[in-house]
C-alpha cells in the first residue's frame, strides 16, 4: 500500500465512523506506528480535510452540531474540570469544545466532543496519564465552552447550576 493508498484508507475510516478512532487503532489496522498515523493526518489536514483530535480519536466533525449551540464563561480550578463537565454532560448537553485566550496565541480552541460520563472520565483519565493539565490553567481558570443542548429549557438549568456551583463566570468577577 502506497502512503497516498493509506491516507485515502484513513479518510475512508473517518468518514464511515460513528465515533472517534484513535491513532493507535489505526495504526494498528493499517500495519504503521501511531507517529505515520498523526503524519498522515496532517496531511490530510493541509489538503483541506476537516479532522478534529478529540481525547477519544480523529473524527470528521458535523458541520452542524444539533440542537441548540451556545457558548458559555466558566471559572473553576483545575480540580474542579470533572464537575463541570459532569454537570454539563448530566443536563444532556454536549460539550463541543474548550477556548481559552493565549497571551502569545490568542484564542486556542481544543474539539472535546464530551456527551457522557464515560466520555468525561475516559478525557481527566487521558489528562491524568499524560500528566497534562487543563487548558483553563494558562487562563487561571477562565475558559469558554461550547455546547450543544436539547433546548432553551436545558440551557437555562445548566447555567442556573454552574452559577450555584460557583463555576459560571460573573461579570462581577472579571
Amino acid at each position: 500500500m502506497t502512503a497516498a493508498q493509506r491516507r485515502n484508507r484513513i479518510l475512508n475510516e473517518l468518514q464511515r465512523a460513528d465515533a472517534p478512532i484513535s491513532a493507535a487503532t489505526l495504526a494498528h489496522a493499517l500495519s504503521v506506528t501511531r507517529q505515520v498515523i498523526v503524519g498522515d493526518v496532517a496531511l490530510l489536514r493541509a489538503q483541506g480535510h476537516e479532522i478534529a483530535a478529540t481525547p477519544r480519536g480523529y473524527l470528521i466533525p458535523d458541520t452542524a452540531p444539533t440542537g441548540l449551540v451556545r457558548r458559555m464563561a466558566c471559572f473553576h480550578s483545575a480540580e474542579d474540570t470533572r464537575d463541570e463537565l459532569n454537570i454539563m454532560v448530566d443536563c444532556g448537553c454536549t460539550v463541543l469544545d474548550v477556548i481559552v485566550e493565549h497571551p502569545v496565541y490568542g484564542q486556542l480552541t481544543a474539539p472535546l466532543q464530551l456527551a457522557s460520563r464515560y466520555d468525561v472520565e475516559q478525557f481527566m483519565q487521558r489528562m491524568h496519564q499524560s500528566d497534562a493539565a487543563p487548558l483553563s490553567l494558562l487562563t487561571e481558570g477562565i475558559h469558554l465552552h461550547t455546547l450543544s443542548c436539547p433546548g432553551e429549557d436545558v440551557w437555562q438549568h445548566l447555567r442556573n447550576i454552574l452559577a450555584e456551583r460557583g463555576f459560571l463566570l460573573a461579570e462581577q468577577d472579571t
